[in-house]
């Protein structure tokens, strides 16, 4: 097994190695209104019920949409919708239609008011559920009410954050499912 020769890193730089999962499209509305976020910091808090973590800086203009709304939408783009992702993130739904202007389509939620975004490969209905930890570290916690994800592909290319404008893209699958108790899958 390979041994790392490490060197000291910059504690500021580690999300780089941390970065949870996919990059995720969070929709939300409010009075009328939609808007679109790209975010990398969220976290699964629970299986049953399934409840999902989600840093939203105050700063950002979905954060009023989702605090006063209480639901929003969690997508997971491929990465054929890399440079939406990049777009969408470097651009404020305060001044811009980002479902008009990256050309991605809102579809109906059934359990929300936040639109579902149709090119996502998969589409979390949420609703929040605590609002304690917002006020001290903008953390939200949903609870996911109705989930919707393509049949095919199983498990699709999706993009995940590493810092500074790199992005990885998921790759080649590895099962070792034989090698784990039933009751922890």
């Amino acid at each position: 097994m390979k041994s790392f020769k490490k060197r000291d890193f910059p504690v500021s730089n580690i999300r780089r190695f941390l970065e949870p999962g996919p990059i995720v499209l969070v929709s939300s509305a409010w009075k009328g209104r939609t808007n679109i976020m790209t975010m990398g910091w969220h976290m699964v808090m629970e299986f049953q019920p399934s409840l999902i973590g989600c840093y939203i800086w105050s700063n950002n203009h979905s954060f009023e949409m989702i605090r006063d709304s209480r639901e929003c939408v969690i997508n997971i783009p491929t990465q054929a919708l890399i440079r939406q992702i990049v777009g969408i993130g470097n651009c404020s739904g305060a001044d811009t239609d980002k479902f008009e202007k990256f050309r991605l389509t809102a579809e109906t939620a059934s359990r929300v008011e936040a639109p579902l975004i149709a090119q996502c490969y998969a589409s979390f209905e949420c609703k929040v559920i605590d609002v304690s930890m917002v006020p001290k570290y903008s953390l939200f916690v949903f609870e996911v009410v109705k989930a919707h994800a393509a049949a095919t592909p199983k498990n699709p290319a999706t993009v995940h954050y590493r810092g500074d404008g790199v992005f990885m893209l998921s790759g080649r699958n590895v099962s070792y499912r034989r090698y784990f108790k039933s009751e922890n899958l």
